[in-house]
């Protein structure tokens, strides 16, 4: 099921639409400021392994591949990550954007999310229908990027219809992208470590150190 949303005001009843399916363990895409995303609940188990089996035969990784997710602010991050100081100022200046950050989970991130890890990463994308459905559900989505087979970005909701409409539950119509990966960036203590460039500027961090 298509599901066409205003990429700039996105209309509530739609959002619930998708809340809703959220919460009954569907898998959704939807688009980011950076590419469309594929995602779930993150408090249920069955749809998280799901997601995780897709990108198990979508994109050929392991069953231990990371998933990152997706918060709606940054005092929601505090509330699944250790954020120092130095971090929080530093997100604090970045996000919304185009970033994925790599920290420490707290206790209230779900074991099937982690996968033995003790950390990982989180997203605030600047998108308004990311955010309005993430604030509807009422809790982060596990996300994993639409690609093709190859490892290419899918940049439109029709194509993921084509290829994984008979995995992915509901897509949502925000329009044609221009995909890029995001900048993932791991804080290990007041140390950011640049593990991917990508759409999101480094401008306003203050050290970097490369992987």
């Amino acid at each position: 099921m298509i599901i066409e949303m205003n990429p700039d005001h996105p209309q509530p009843r739609r959002v619930e639409q998708v809340v809703a399916a959220l919460r009954e363990g569907k898998l959704v895409a939807y688009p980011t400021d950076s590419v469309y995303g594929i995602g779930c609940d993150i408090f249920n188990a069955d749809a998280v392994n799901r997601l995780h089996q897709l990108v198990r035969e979508i994109k050929g990784s392991p069953d231990h591949s990371p998933l990152s997710f997706i918060c709606h602010s940054l005092s929601n991050i505090a509330e699944y990550a250790y954020v120092s100081d130095y971090a929080y100022r530093t997100l604090k200046r970045m996000l919304p954007g185009p970033y994925t950050f790599v920290l420490e989970a707290t206790k209230l991130v779900p074991k099937v999310m982690r996968k033995k890890r003790k950390t990982v990463g989180i997203r605030v994308p600047d998108s308004p229908i990311t955010i309005a459905i993430v604030e509807a559900l009422g809790n982060p989505i596990a996300t994993t990027s639409a690609t093709h087979r190859d490892g290419e970005l899918i940049p439109d909701p029709w194509t993921i219809q084509d290829l994984y409409g008979h995995i992915v539950d509901v897509i949502v119509d925000g329009g044609y992208l221009f995909p890029e990966p995001t900048t993932v960036i791991e804080f290990s203590g007041d140390h950011p470590r640049l593990l991917r460039e990508g759409k999101g500027s480094l401008e306003d961090l203050e050290i970097v150190e490369e992987l």
